[in-house]
């Protein structure tokens, strides 16, 4: 599979380099993912996104472990290897995800036993959301019974910002960075 917008190449100019050391957390060393770079082909559009994502990922009310869980289950229920990779390398064990449920977000249910109840109602709002794009009553109260309604909110922002993410990266067919995990079969 062949990407179908290359991202922008070194050397940048300095506006986008700023850009996309925005778009990367403090302290990292790493080159900016290729997902940026894609986006920094339109970078109006690209620093709208950079607020929305940002604030999501480090300015929220969700917890790192809620937040990575939904991610990586928007990614896998997706088909985006390259977001769920980027995120689980990166974000997951700091979280406080076992290797296993790192796993499990790809190929299990919500009713595994390794979900603590908060998980298994977050697993099946994303995958309820996935399936039709709405949450049945009875998925919204178990949702509601574990998030507040600030969080609730922002979960639904998250899943559906995420989903964005997949339909860029799988549209544009963003190869996996190199580090990345590989997405487990299911």
């Amino acid at each position: 599979m062949k990407q179908r917008i290359d991202g922008v190449a070194p050397p940048y100019p300095p506006e986008t380099d700023r850009a996309l050391h925005r778009w990367m957390p403090p302290g990292v060393t790493r080159e900016p993912l290729m997902l940026f770079k894609v986006l920094e082909r339109h970078p109006e559009l690209a620093s709208r996104m950079r607020a929305l994502g940002a604030g999501l990922l480090v300015h929220g009310r969700l917890s790192d472990a809620d937040r990575e869980l939904v991610i990586a289950r928007v990614a896998a229920r997706a088909g985006c290897a390259y977001e769920w990779g980027v995120h689980m390398a990166t974000y997951a064990e700091t979280a406080g995800l076992t290797p296993y449920q790192i796993t499990l977000t790809a190929t299990g249910t919500p009713d595994d036993p390794a979900w603590s109840p908060r998980q298994t109602a977050l697993l099946r709002a994303v995958d309820e959301l996935h399936a039709s794009a709405r949450l049945g009553d009875d998925t919204w109260a178990a949702l509601r019974e574990q998030l507040d309604e600030p969080e609730a909110i922002e979960f639904l922002v998250l899943a559906g910002w995420y989903r964005t993410i997949a339909y860029v990266a799988n549209g544009v067919q963003i190869e996996s960075e190199p580090w990345a995990l590989a997405l487990p079969a299911r």
